[in-house]
């Protein structure tokens, strides 16, 4: 088969060399990829969001399958592009993707369908919105932008002064660009978060096994939001007694809710999950694998993942059985000093080789480019240490070994990914 990957960051290059480990694959493209990618794959410069480039590519490549990484594409609806065009991909639909692509309307399924999350009110108005937090909010609350903000756009208000300042930023200075034209308000809650990926042909899913993002910059969770400083999986808080809860109450009820919308969903859904205690609720959803999500649980996973992609797409995955190793996965992001605001690019990366070919452990690229020859920082994220270990434990120590084999000027990563975890707090 000819396999097209769609997106140029980590998780596109943990995609990349899961697809590669398929006996049934011959060739990998990946638009536009990145250094890593191009170990793995033929990189080629089409953006993500040129849909028709993209499918007029995949005829003349005559590609068998299009896995599609990013969330704006999705969102934007490539996958109703591909199909219109009789080219074969794996994603959601557009009318699917809005499970991602727009909070209120997640949040009002949510409702509709009676699936645990936390209490919210909805506003398109700025001047409304001010009102409610004025009048009605109770503090500790959350911010949300309705529309894709990369991971950044929720912001956790600890009293009023900040919560008006986070509307005005949402909606009247639109920090997060169209995704403020609506916003949603949340309340906040308390508990540990889980991430739980499962894949879906529209009527069934096959859950991926758990992890737990890092998402602020700094060590102890302090810090502004980001993209995803790191991850472990599995997590250590995701027992065999969430797990029923979320199956029963939350997954198969989302699944059975989209196609009951007439929306039904085949691709990733990614279940955000806060464990309160009232039981585990929806943080969010998203259409696609989580970046850094992806580059712990895909070295888990022991399936040939092309035939889950084609079991999604024919709607077969009922006769799938997804399998997990049983060692743990550690995850430290890389990233330029400065990210999530500011940052250089184009500095040389140092001790890439100490990493390359390691048993238990990768290095997946997230923000790097290729400038003389020399592998250099691209991006806000660069790179994502992964390791192995028969337990969490020996699994961070192995990853931090290899973060300290890697370097570049200005790097700056937590240092505490998976540490709490280890100590069961």
């Amino acid at each position: 088969m000819k396999i097209l990957i769609v997106g140029s960051g980590g998780r596109e290059h943990a995609l990349a060399w899961k697809i590669s480990q398929s006996s049934r694959v011959e060739k990998i493209y990946c638009a536009p990829g990145n250094a890593g990618i191009a170990e793995l794959a033929e990189c080629v410069p089409i953006g993500a969001m040129e849909f028709e480039k993209l499918a007029d590519f995949a005829c003349e490549k005559k590609i068998d399958l299009t896995v599609v990484g990013m969330d704006d594409p999705l969102v934007g609806g490539i996958v109703d592009v591909f199909e219109a065009r009789g080219l074969r991909v794996f994603g959601p639909e557009k009318k699917a993707a809005i499970l991602e692509g727009s909070k209120v309307f997640s949040k009002d399924l949510m409702k509709k369908y009676h699936i645990p999350t936390a209490a919210y009110e909805t506003f398109s108005d700025q001047e409304a919105a001010i009102e409610y937090l004025k009048t009605k909010a109770s503090f500790p609350i959350v911010l949300k932008a309705s529309g894709l903000a990369l991971g950044k756009g929720v912001l956790i208000c600890r009293n009023l002064e900040e919560a008006l300042r986070g509307a005005e930023e949402i909606m009247g200075e639109r920090k997060f660009g169209d995704a403020g034209s609506q916003m949603v308000i949340e309340e906040f809650m308390t508990g540990h978060e889980v991430s739980v990926l499962t894949f879906c042909d529209g009527k069934t899913f096959r859950e991926m096994s758990s992890s737990q993002d890092y998402k602020r910059a700094g060590d102890n969770d302090t810090g502004l939001n980001t993209g995803g400083m790191g991850n472990i999986s599995p997590s250590p808080f995701y027992t065999d007694e969430v797990r029923a809860f979320c199956e029963e109450k939350i997954f198969q009820p989302t699944v059975d809710a989209m196609r009951a919308e007439g929306r039904a969903f085949v691709g990733v859904i990614f279940f955000g999950l806060m464990l309160t205690k009232d039981g585990p609720k929806v943080l969010e959803y998203n259409c696609r694998f989580g970046d850094p999500e992806a580059q712990v649980i895909l070295p888990r996973m022991e399936n040939d993942i092309v035939d889950v992609f084609e079991a999604c797409i024919d709607g077969r995955l009922d006769q799938v059985e997804l399998k997990f190793r049983d060692e743990a996965a550690v995850c430290v992001i890389l990233a330029s000093g400065g990210y999530p605001v500011k940052y250089r690019k184009g500095l040389p990366i140092s001790g890439l080789e100490h990493v390359r070919g390691k048993e238990g452990c990768w290095c997946f690229h997230s923000g790097t480019a290729k400038k003389d020859g020399q592998v250099v920082t691209n991006g806000g994220r660069v790179l994502g240490i992964t390791a192995l270990g028969k337990d969490l434990k020996e699994a961070r120590e192995r990853a931090y070994k290899a973060v300290s084999e890697v370097s570049f000027e200005d790097e700056m990563y937590r240092r505490d990914i998976g540490k709490k975890e280890i100590m069961g707090e």
